[in-house]
């Protein structure tokens, strides 16, 4: 859980250092390099950050500050009458809350006939939304919270759920002081898988993230109980079929100067625990798992238990897969 010292530094988003969650120590991360056919691993520290390789990905992600117009403030005097709650807000306002952009370029927008209240196109300037209503912009249905973009690096015993009757520590501890608006994980690390988990409020992104036509990658480093035979690691490289289903990585190999029971796979699955089940599959124990990589973003400058929020940079690089 973050320190009192983290809520005032995770609470905006741009690009910030890691907020601890936890008292676990910094990890240390692997990075992936070629062997055979298959690309293998090289391990670095945290503190050097999980950087891909060529031979992985070409995606680097860099800071970019977006730069937003401030809405002037207007000389029209207040109304003598307080308006209740119950009268709603400007449109321009929620579309502005919604994190679509500002004030100013909504009022362009709603002109346009961009902005949809009900059903109906509003193009009126000072329409009035009340709480009931339901708003679209170019289609879309937007909420008037500001969209929130929380990177964790989760550690080990911790479950991917809101909430545990059996009193279990969930992952929404660690992240308790990122934000103040209502956060979701997007999809699922079992509890004794650790790595890369993001959580949003943004529905649409998450949807997009998770379903399976969008391809998303993810990168794991396993370590098995025993040495992966070659004749295995290269029937799981070809495709395999297991419970009736063709199972294809997207690239698997051992760890550049490790055992190899240390192995990299890279794969867009989204099937549960497909992982581990691989592995299963050909009689090995997966004895530990960590994410690494997640639609590109990585665990630089995040050590376990730790969390981020997204640069606008990283965001609109989500958005745009």
């Amino acid at each position: 859980m973050n320190s009192s010292r983290n809520s005032s530094g995770g609470r905006h988003q741009g690009k910030k250092g890691p907020q601890k969650s936890s008292n676990n120590k910094s990890e240390g991360t692997r990075k992936f390099s070629s062997n055979s056919k298959s690309k293998g691993f090289k391990k670095t520290s945290d503190r050097d950050g999980e950087k891909d390789s060529k031979n992985f990905s070409n995606k680097r992600f860099d800071s970019n500050k977006k730069f937003a117009s401030k809405e002037r403030e207007t000389s029209k005097p207040k109304p003598t009458t307080q308006k209740s709650e119950e009268d709603g807000i400007r449109l321009n306002k929620y579309i502005s809350n919604a994190g679509i952009c500002s004030r100013r370029e909504a009022d362009v927008f709603i002109n346009a006939g961009s902005a949809m209240v009900n059903g109906k196109i509003i193009t009126e300037m000072g329409y009035k939304v009340k709480p009931t209503d339901e708003v679209k912009f170019d289609g879309s249905l937007i909420n008037p919270e500001k969209k929130r973009y929380v990177l964790l690096n989760k550690p080990k015993n911790f479950i991917t759920t809101m909430d545990d009757d059996r009193g279990r520590k969930t992952v929404m501890e660690l992240i308790a002081n990122a934000s103040k608006e209502r956060i979701y994980p997007v999809g699922r690390l079992d509890r004794n898988t650790t790595g890369l988990l993001l959580f949003t409020n943004d529905g649409e992104m998450a949807k997009k993230l998770t379903h399976p036509k969008s391809g998303i990658q993810k990168l794991y480093h396993a370590s098995l109980d025993k040495k992966l035979a070659m004749s295995d690691l290269q029937k799981i490289a070809e495709g395999f079929m297991m419970e009736d289903r063709r199972v294809i990585v997207d690239e698997i190999s051992y760890i550049l100067n490790e055992p190899k029971s240390e192995i990299g796979v890279k794969i867009h699955s989204g099937r549960n625990r497909i992982v581990r089940k691989i592995f299963e599959h050909f009689n090995y124990s997966v004895v530990k798992l960590d994410r690494v990589l997640f639609a590109g973003l990585t665990k630089k400058d995040l050590p376990r238990g730790h969390w981020r929020h997204l640069t606008e940079m990283e965001i609109n690089t989500l958005k745009m897969l």
